[in-house]
């Protein structure tokens, strides 16, 4: 399996990783329940509603890299920088989980937005093809 396919992986990890303090607020809050989780974790605040935040942003990351992957993998464009680009968006998600729940928020902006280009970039890899080769 390729860096990007095993990088895609990882971020598919990673979305169950940022609900595990979801769980953990839930808990706290008097037990999860299993009725009616999505209302009880509207309810949530601080870490908690973080880190429901930052679970739903994952999944939005997670669809906008695995296509640009895709894209990639598909019109055969490959290389250093489709690899660095999978391997930047996956370190970018590993630190904006925790700057997310405890509230680094210029922080997380920033580590957002460079995953935001790596996604971007691997769309677009087709078009500079030729230059990679």
């Amino acid at each position: 399996m390729s860096i990007p396919f095993w990088c895609v992986l990882v971020s598919a990890i990673l979305i169950f990783v940022a609900r595990m303090p979801v769980a953990r607020a839930m808990k706290a809050q008097g037990g999860y329940d299993n009725h009616q989780p999505r209302s009880q974790q509207a309810q949530l605040t601080g870490l908690g509603a973080r880190a429901v935040a930052a679970h739903q942003n994952s999944f939005e990351a997670f669809m906008l890299f695995a296509v640009g992957v895709l894209m990639a993998h598909t019109t055969q464009t490959q290389g250093f920088l489709i690899d660095a680009l999978a391997i930047i968006f996956v370190v970018a998600r590993i630190f904006y989980l925790p700057l997310y729940w405890y509230d680094f928020a210029w922080q997380r902006s920033l580590v957002w937005a460079v995953g935001l280009v790596c996604s971007l970039l691997l769309m677009l890899s087709p078009t500079f093809r030729q230059l990679l080769a």
